[in-house]
């Protein structure tokens, strides 16, 4: 016979089972759904620099590590005030010019808009401004980005994007700057600024591989003896362009679809001729500036000593006045 006290305690045990799964499964659930209905492509970008280079996106040689991936060099500006007091709000600019008429291959191979996305190195104790402490005009110039840390301990190093390009060309970052009175570890001083723009896909993954938004070039030297073309559901054209060299060997090169193939069979090639057209037109640029994070007690005695060089000025020329009527009155006389 079933002991009632043990299947009562089965029971329980059941029900905790059954609503522990219950609840994986609707966390599980939510997260895809989530995921699917509000993709976050704001960790494109970052994603391939942060897992790539875990502590900071400025090489020892001072390039951003962003350009191991975007080859194209393109211009970025950047600007910050030339001085700033502790504990207050600033904003930075890091600019990003483009010609918006221009497309750029999708992963796809389809034409897209290009998307842009920036890096901000700020100096130590600097970071982004609380909510609560942006001006509403400064808010109206930031719009709907969603400022990211480099690392979580990394709250001067901020990435953005990819955002529409069309939109943020320009993308302003609210900066609240530090306290040293309050933080031991700040200077007053000058410190550099370092700032990265792209815009477009990169021409190369993190793992060496290269994406359809790049050149792809011969092999070897030889003639291409045939060129294979697959095409997708869509119209998109990808080849296999096979080449037989001098020694009689073949290899071949694919070509994802994107690229334009720009030879043809029987064409005899070079090692490392052009096999399609450069379809990147994007690119990412990095600019160095400076800022100073100036004492304010500093400034007040700068302003005291030009008031008082002010005052001897002027008083020097009503004593230098007065020497002259004595002058000229003995004169007189």
């Amino acid at each position: 016979m079933r002991n009632p006290c043990n299947t009562a305690s089965l029971t329980r045990i059941s029900k905790a089972i059954t609503k522990t799964l219950l609840v994986a499964i609707a966390t599980v659930t939510f997260f895809f759904t989530s995921d699917l209905a509000l993709p976050q492509s704001a960790a494109a970008y970052p994603f391939w620099a942060q897992q790539t280079y875990p502590e900071t996106p400025r090489e020892p040689t001072g390039r951003i590590v962003c350009a191991n991936c975007h080859l194209a060099q393109k211009p970025t500006e950047v600007e910050v005030p030339q001085s700033v007091l502790p504990d207050t709000v600033f904003k930075a600019v890091v600019k990003i010019p483009y010609d918006t008429s221009v497309q750029q291959v999708g992963a796809d191979g389809s034409p897209v808009g290009l998307n842009v996305g920036a890096v901000l190195m700020l100096p130590e104790g600097f970071k982004i401004a609380p909510e609560d402490r942006i001006p509403e005009e400064m808010k109206e110039e930031v719009g709907d980005v969603y400022f990211q840390s480099y690392k979580e301990d990394s709250e001067n190093v901020i990435i953005v994007g990819p955002l529409p390009g069309e939109q943020y060309q320009e993308i302003v970052f609210p900066v609240l700057s530090p306290n040293p009175a309050t933080d031991k570890n700040i200077n007053f001083g000058k410190y550099g600024v370092y700032a990265g723009g792209n815009r477009g896909r990169g021409q190369v993954y993190p793992t060496g591989e290269k994406s359809n938004n790049n050149i792809y070039n011969a092999p070897a030297a030889g003639t291409i003896s045939q060129i294979t073309k697959d095409a997708d559901s869509d119209g998109n054209v990808k080849y296999t362009v096979s080449i037989q060299t001098e020694s009689g060997e073949t290899v071949s090169e694919q070509i994802p679809v994107g690229p334009e193939l720009i030879v043809s069979e029987g064409q005899a090639v070079a090692s490392g001729e052009a096999l399609t057209n450069n379809p990147n037109v994007g690119g990412f640029g990095q600019k160095d500036t400076e800022i100073v994070l100036q004492n304010a007690n500093r400034v007040k005695g700068l302003v005291a000593f030009i008031c008082l060089v002010m005052l001897a000025q002027i008083m020097l020329v009503l004593k230098k006045k007065q020497v002259e009527k004595v002058q000229a009155a003995e004169m007189n006389f």
